[in-house]
């Protein structure tokens, strides 16, 4: 085998969206060639996907676990379907649509069970997508089997999850990483030997950017440490960032040799320097010596965005990524269906106000802006690179002013492009910048309408209304671009009438169109949050101030208020889920409750008047 002599290898560990590659990697890569350093990427997650989801892996699993009902009968179709549906989902054979969308072909398992009327989604024409979405059906039909048969970890974006999602102490994990490997992660084992055999790196660094990803990257380093001693290991990311900023828990560090924090370039670059030289001063990073763990040299020293390269996807294979399309639901299929070159207009957040978001920590915290020209440069560096002109902007919230910049930029140059990004419902998001956006490639936007509560997003400080957001998504829609709503329920002093009221409001986005899809998420008050910082501000009481040893992010506390959020939740999921699909939009929202809600406060023609005014009045004119 040929051996290369690479000083780093980044990787992605398992699992993340199989549709694209997570960017952490490609931007790393490029700071560190500019620099001189021979470093390569590599995107284990997508390549254990491949391995699975292969004749080879579902043979031996179907055959040795004696499946019964409905896999022990279509045993055989998935085994034989398996490798020609993964290369429909690549984009490839697309003659196999008109079979798969006949619902003849498929063997069509417990996530077939609630589909709804295809033909009203994809009409006669559109097969190929009616096609993605029946393939995705399947393909979690596999998971799920595998799952429940053969690795209780494996999800289909995520591995291990429910283990490291809440991990004040590390001996959970540390107790199921020394259990002997599962089948998934033998296999994956076997595929880091041959790429560290390849690539023959000095030191491996692991981006874990989410706690779906953490069980992998340490079961991967406990298997360096065995079999390549000589090998450092590194661990960046996400995760890291802000669940292990006050580690002090030794164990970890049997599974990796350095952990750093926040941006990523200067601390990795002075880490292979005193690698080398045994005297750089490390920048960001936790060591561990005689039981001890420290953190060197913390200060906010970081690159400018304008001095980073473009994301390097050299060593990214474009070929192997699936579009999938779990609902048909066209702007919520967005993160999984088709391959995004991912970049990131700024650093950190413009706004960095809101209560509930990590403001205190410096990825947010400390705002720092592309050069429009520049930026827009890099984005053909990428189209070059990947042969793909998708591109998902990742920011916090991208600021009006610099989309401005960037879509003149775009137009001025002749781009054909496609994109979306995350932005904030606020009034600098008029008509006119709309339909400049629109013009210069975007399709979607994504944002917080979050409590749907003028006196709630007063108190986190959001810096919109109710009013203001409604203004924002017409001005998006008449444009034709596409919005997605994040949701919150849960906040402190939120009472139930008040979540109630708030899905009224949700429901009259959905039914003028103001928002193609939506998702309610739970409340929860983290460390670096002004409301895990000051809850005294915000009418409750944490519960303790004394750090855990290993993870410290979500953090409980005492609500001020006599609601039960959590039984609320099932509720207003359904209803989301309804209202994506088109359904039920004309019901009174204490349906979706299996028990008595209060009647909401808000008229049901309460969106309608802010928008566009009495028109009875308007017609007498």
């Amino acid at each position: 085998m040929i051996k290369l002599k690479t000083e780093v290898l980044l990787i992605t560990p398992p699992l993340t969206q199989l549709n694209t590659p997570y960017p952490a990697t490609t931007q790393l890569l490029a700071f560190l060639k500019s620099k001189g350093v021979k470093a390569a990427q590599y995107d284990l997650s997508i390549d254990l996907a491949d391995a699975i989801f292969s004749k080879n892996f579902l043979s031996d699993v179907l055959t040795e676990n004696n499946p019964k009902g409905h896999f022990s009968i279509h045993r055989d179709s998935y085994i034989n379907l398996v490798e020609p549906v993964k290369e429909f989902l690549r984009g490839k054979n697309q003659t196999l649509s008109q079979r798969i969308s006949s619902r003849q072909l498929l063997p069509e398992g417990p996530r077939f069970r609630n589909i709804e009327d295809l033909e009203w989604w994809f009409g006669t024409l559109g097969k190929t997508d009616m096609a993605r979405h029946l393939s995705t059906l399947f393909f979690l039909d596999i998971a799920d089997y595998i799952r429940d048969n053969v690795c209780s970890h494996f999800g289909v974006t995520k591995y291990a999850e429910r283990i490291s999602l809440l991990l004040p102490q590390f001996t959970p994990l540390d107790d199921e990483l020394k259990k002997e490997p599962n089948l998934v992660d033998v296999l994956m084992l076997s595929i880091l030997k041959e790429k560290i055999d390849y690539f023959n790196p000095k030191l491996i660094g692991f981006s874990v950017p989410f706690p779906g990803n953490l069980y992998a990257a340490l079961r991967c380093g406990r298997f360096i440490k065995e079999n390549y001693p000589d090998i450092k290991i590194v661990l960046g990311g996400g995760y890291i960032n802000t669940e292990l900023r006050t580690l002090c828990d030794p164990s970890i560090f049997n599974y990796a040799d350095f952990i750093t924090l926040d941006d990523g370039e200067l601390p990795i670059l002075r880490l292979i320097e005193y690698l080398q030289d045994g005297r750089t001063p490390l920048l960001r990073t936790f060591i561990c010596t005689d039981g001890e763990v420290r953190l060197l040299d913390n200060i906010s020293d970081s690159v400018c965005v304008k001095e980073l390269p473009a994301p390097d996807y050299s060593g990214i294979d474009v070929e192997k990524y699936l579009s999938l399309m779990e609902l048909p639901n066209p702007m919520h299929s967005l993160w999984s269906n088709g391959f995004w070159n991912k970049m990131q207009l700024t650093r950190g957040c413009y706004w960095a106000k809101c209560a509930f978001c990590d403001t205190t920590l410096q990825y947010i915290a400390n705002y720092d802006p592309s050069d429009a020209s520049l930026f827009v440069d890099n984005m053909q560096t990428i189209i070059n690179q990947t042969g793909q002109t998708g591109f998902h902007f990742v920011d916090e919230a991208a600021p009006p002013a610099l989309l401005h910049k960037i879509s003149e930029e775009i137009i001025k140059r002749g781009m054909v492009v496609t994109w979306w990004t995350n932005i904030r419902f606020e009034k600098s998001f008029g008509e006119d910048l709309c339909k400049l956006m629109a013009k210069a490639g975007c399709i979607a936007v994504t944002g917080g309408i979050e409590v749907a509560s003028n006196r709630l997003l007063n108190l986190m400080n959001k810096g919109v209304t109710v009013e203001q957001a409604a203004q924002t998504c017409k001005n998006f829609q008449d444009a034709g671009i596409m919005v997605h709503a994040y949701l919150m329920y849960g906040f402190p002093s939120q009472t139930e009438q008040e979540t109630i009221d708030s899905l009224e409001i949700v429901r009259q986005f959905f039914k003028l169109e103001l928002i193609q899809s939506g998702f309610w998420h739970r409340y929860a008050m983290t460390c670096h949050s002004q409301t895990g910082q000051n809850p005294q501000n915000y009418g409750v009481k944490r519960v303790s101030l004394k750090p855990n040893p290993f993870a410290n992010n979500e953090v409980p506390f005492i609500e001020s208020v006599n609601c039960d959020h959590d039984r609320l939740g099932k509720g207003l999921e359904k209803s989301i889920y309804n209202y994506m699909h088109g359904i039920g939009i004309d019901e009174h929202v204490s349906s979706w409750f299996d028990f008595k809600v209060p009647m909401s406060h808000i008229p049901p023609d309460y969106i309608s008047k802010l928008i566009f005014g009495d028109r009875k009045k308007m017609k007498n004119r």
